[in-house]
């Protein structure tokens, strides 16, 4: 029903009276001879053919009335009908660009005079439509869908007097799977490789016998009359105006009532529904999605005795679901999901007895289920997801459901409570229950489920071990999701119906308990997430029953150990590579390199050491590569600079040393994320780094690099930006660990709004230029722990979208800007250790964070929170200072001295053996970071205690 019955009904029609078979037609007969001069034609324009599959391979000899896709008369020999429609696989989604026949149309078709089929459609012709169709007088049937062909419609065809059927459509979807948890549009056009546009409409009124009309995919524009020329032909049955960038006009009559079947989606037309297709009584087909229509769903729906088939998904529909929709007895299909409407589901939907497919998915919806559902026996297709229905599932609801193939529930507060012994009517091929509780245990009535090709039990709130029957319901399966749920013990063997590789192989069984090795890999899957468990021992052999098209392998999260495993080497296919998280260790194999079609490797957090292998530059297509937190050492590879592609390079807390290649900025240039802290990298930063206007996110921090900041910093556009960037692929998540607001945080689902400079812990010298104050969008500044000095730029108020700026431990002098209280985001803030006087800045934000220590071992600073007073002069009064304020200083001064190189060499003693456990090494870290910053404020405070009451 999806793919329009209406429209299949007006195609058999035409093969009933032109045949069946490429060379049998209903008034031919095999005693035909073909006629020498037409046969020659045939020849002359395979030869202008590329014929990769041997398509015309039938056409040689005499007779051409007997050659694949070719009709003759019986009477007089005569081509009339010519089929080279490619075949396509019923089980396809979308026409994928597989084509039989390329090249262009001969003129020597011209000579087929009595054409009445012509059917090219599925092939890649180039140029134009040829306007020599338009001389073929006696065609009655012409099909140029997804052809290729470019540019404008010819006036031309307006001169077949006699055309009944028209398809000039771009590319046709299919669909027959939920893949993707939703409805698939019939029509795709964003892909399609041609550009059809109309430049006027007028011809088309001289084709007055006409009853299928498509230009789907054709632009028409907003400023063309389309309406009227159309509305011209009285005998149309069928008009597909899909994704042609049409308005409606406003007019009360039209007159092709004859119509039966009316697709207008995907035109995005921003009105309320037009008042003339109450004329359209006849209806059995109505397609109006993806038009923005608003307002009410007309009463005059109810009145189409005849609608089978309604689609008005993904549009503003903001009301209740309209009663008079149960009036329409007759109706087979019914699609409002994707809008917005509110309620309950009303219990009158179940007096529609005739339906068949049911999509009210992605509203707003509340309240129960109607139990009358329950009584809607042909229903094959029910999805409800993606709304805010409650309440309790039980086997009432599933009465008289014997038809049902697939069920969606996903996303609601839905509970599943079934008797342990029911039985259901039905035989489900899938089942999405996502987000709804149907735990503790896997529910009994799953085992007599034998034909489920997909299951989502996502977040279902299973406590459990999957049961031994499991296995049983899993022979047609090609998609299983259990992911993020409690379920223990091993992993059973699972093995994927991948019939259809492109669909199937599903398996996501991440955040879970899994424990223990895995005895097998799991065959036949192309998506493999078993990340978030407790799996440990060694990735296993793939037995040769690895699918030849796997895409994904995420591990990440486990307690795999062992060295990286070779085998996955051999699978050429694999896109997404995520190893993170577990206890491998050893050195990277080199083997790695062969994997070409990577877009992520992600090894980060495990033990692995030695240096990375340089055929890593063999990944060319690579997008994100992740080695942080490891031993790898020695300097960067040089071969890494043929990644143009990568956005993401991750290395940090690693052994690397060296200074930072200059090639980085040179021939990384769609680099947004680059992490280079905690290495051992020495020098200055290289300028080259400038050239990098993607980046967003660069961290430097923990190094031993000199020199100044580039001023060209200025210059990086990435952090100019103050809207997300969200281009990172799909079906992995990207992931940065950066210090911000005094703490170490993960970024993963909001890695797009992430602007970081940190450049923090290094021997940076000299100023803060005053270029790094056009980098607005800038969320995250770090400079801390080096030896900059100067004033703090007036104008860093211009970092308007700063949430964490940290300037401590540096020599930085002078007064506070005033500008920072404009910087309303602030919440993190630290000036501590510095050189800097005057009043604290009073107003807005900076008011809010009172914490005195983000300004202690600034003796010259005053005003609150700060316990010194300002005198007239906005200097730091000192006579009014604590009495207890240096009492004992020089006592205090000596046994932090004495105490300090005694604890820090036992500290780095310990931090020597960690070392070797790179897994805990970030921990440790960060507490050594926080024990040391403690000391030197200390050792701090008490010199300038001392120092003033030497002056003193």
């Amino acid at each position: 029903m999806e793919t329009g019955f209406v429209v299949i009904f007006t195609f058999l029609y035409f093969l009933q009276r032109f045949g069946t078979s490429g060379n049998t037609m209903v008034i031919s007969s095999s005693n035909v001879t073909c006629i020498q001069r037409e046969r020659h034609s045939l020849l002359v324009f395979k030869q202008s053919l590329i014929d990769r599959n041997n398509f015309l391979s039938t056409w040689r000899g005499v007779e051409c009335c007997e050659w694949h896709g070719v009709g003759c008369d019986s009477q007089n020999g005569h081509v009339v009908k010519l089929d080279l429609r490619a075949p396509v696989s019923p089980d396809m989604i979308m026409f994928d660009g597989t084509i039989q026949l390329e090249g262009t149309l001969s003129h020597s078709l011209k000579n087929l005079k009595h054409l009445r089929y012509l059917d090219l459609s599925m092939n890649g012709f180039l140029g134009n439509i040829p306007k020599f169709l338009g001389s073929f007088k006696y065609l009655e049937y012409l099909d140029l869908s997804s052809t290729r062909f470019r540019g404008a419609v010819p006036h031309h065809l307006g001169n077949l007097s006699r055309l009944q059927y028209l398809d000039l459509r771009r590319t046709l979807v299919i669909h027959n799977t939920y893949s993707d948890h939703q409805t698939i549009p019939d029509y795709y056009f964003g892909s399609a490789p041609t550009v059809h546009k109309m430049d006027n409409l007028r011809w088309v009124t001289s084709l007055s016998s006409l009853t299928h009309l498509d230009f789907s995919g054709i632009t028409i524009g907003d400023d063309i009359d389309w309406f009227h020329p159309i509305n011209s032909l009285s005998s149309l049955i069928t008009l597909n105006l899909a994704d042609c960038d049409i308005i409606i006009p406003s007019i009360e009559f039209v007159n092709f009532t004859s119509l039966v079947s009316l697709d207008l989606s995907l035109n995005f037309i921003n009105s309320t529904i037009p008042v003339w297709l109450s004329n359209l009584t006849g209806l059995m087909q109505l397609n109006l999605q993806d038009n923005q229509f608003h307002g009410e769903v007309p009463g005059f729906f109810g009145m189409f005795d005849a609608l089978a088939f309604i689609k008005l998904s993904r549009d503003f529909f903001d009301t209740l679901i309209p009663d008079h929709l149960y009036n329409l007895s007759t109706l087979i299909h019914l699609d409002l999901s994707g809008n917005m409407f509110s309620g309950h589901i009303p219990a009158n939907l179940g007096l529609i007895l005739s339906l068949e497919n049911l999509y009210l998915h992605s509203n707003q919806l509340s309240g129960n289920i109607p139990l009358s559902l329950g009584k809607l026996s042909n229903l094959k297709n029910l999805d409800l997801s993606s709304n805010s229905l409650v309440g309790v599932i039980s086997e009432t609801h599933f009465t008289m459901l014997n038809n049902l193939n697939n069920l969606v529930l996903s996303s609601n507060s839905l509970e599943f409570n079934f008797n342990s012994l029911w039985i259901p009517p039905f035989r489900l091929q899938v089942l999405y229950a996502a987000s709804c509780n149907i735990g503790p245990h896997f529910p009994n009535w799953l085992k007599t489920q034998t034909n489920l090709q997909r299951i989502d039990l996502y977040n279902s709130s299973i406590i459990d071990t999957i049961p031994e029957w499991f296995e049983s319901i899993l022979s047609h399966i090609l998609e299983l999701d259990l992911s993020n749920n409690q379920i223990g013990g091993k992993i059973p063997r699972i093995h994927f119906n991948c019939s259809n590789q492109t669909e199937g192989g599903i398996l996501k069984l991440n955040s879970n308990k899994f424990e223990g090795s895995i005895a097998t890999f799991p065959s036949n899957v192309r998506f493999l997430d078993l990340s978030d468990n407790l799996l440990s021992g060694n990735v296993p052999q793939t037995d040769g029953t690895m699918n030849p098209s796997l895409k994904v392998v995420n591990l990440s999260k486990n307690r795999f150990a062992g060295r990286i495993p070779l085998h996955l080497c051999k699978v050429l296919s694999i896109q997404i590579l995520d190893l993170s998280q577990n206890n491998f260790s050893r050195w990277l194999p080199r083997c790695l390199g062969k994997l070409i079609n990577l877009y992520v490797i992600d090894l980060g957090n495990n033990n692995i050491s030695g240096g990375v292998p340089s055929s890593l530059g063999y990944v060319k297509y690579l997008y994100s590569l992740h080695l942080q937190n490891n031993r790898f050492e020695g300097n960067i590879p040089a071969s890494l600079q043929k990644l143009t592609e990568l956005v993401t390079l991750d290395i940090g807390n690693n052994l690397f040393m060296g200074t930072i290649p200059f090639w980085i900025g040179e021939k990384l240039s769609k680099l947004k994320l680059l992490n280079l802290q905690l290495n051992k990298f020495t020098g200055k930063i290289p300028l080259r780094l400038c050239q990098l206007k993607a980046l967003r996110f660069l961290n430097l921090a923990h190094n031993n690099i000199t020199g100044k900041i580039p001023r060209c910093f200025g210059k990086l556009r990435g952090m100019i930006k103050t809207s997300a960037d969200d281009t990172f692929i799909i079906d992995y998540e990207e992931n940065i660990l950066t210090s911000m607001k005094g703490m170490l945080l993960l970024y993963t689902k909001t890695i797009q709004f992430l602007s970081t400079l940190d450049l923090s812990n290094n021997k940076i010298v000299r100023e803060i230029p005053e270029a790094l104050m056009y980098l607005v969008g800038l969320k995250n500044l770090n400079l801390s722990g080096n030896l900059l000095k100067g004033q703090i730029p007036m104008r860093i108020g211009n970092l308007k979208q700063l949430e964490s700026l940290d300037l401590s431990m540096n020599n930085l002098s002078g007064r506070i800007p005033q500008s920072l209280t404009i910087l309303h985001f602030l919440s993190f803030f630290n000036l501590s250790f510095n050189n800097l006087s005057g009043p604290i800045p009073v107003g807005n934000q900076l008011q809010t964070l009172s914490d005195v220590s983000m300004y202690e071992g600034n003796n010259g600073l005053c005003g609150p929170p700060v316990s010194r007073s300002c005198n007239e002069n906005g200097v730091a009064d000192h006579n009014h200072a604590s009495e207890d304020e240096g009492q004992d200083a020089s006592v205090d001064v000596w046994f932090y001295v004495g105490m300090g190189p005694g604890f820090v060499v036992g500290f780095m003693g310990l931090l020597g053996s960690l070392r070797f456990f790179t897994s805990r090494r970030l921990a440790y870290f960060e507490t050594l970071e926080k024990v040391y910053n403690w000391l030197r404020k200390s050792i701090l405070l008490n010199l300038a205690g001392l120092r003033r009451k030497v002056f003193e």
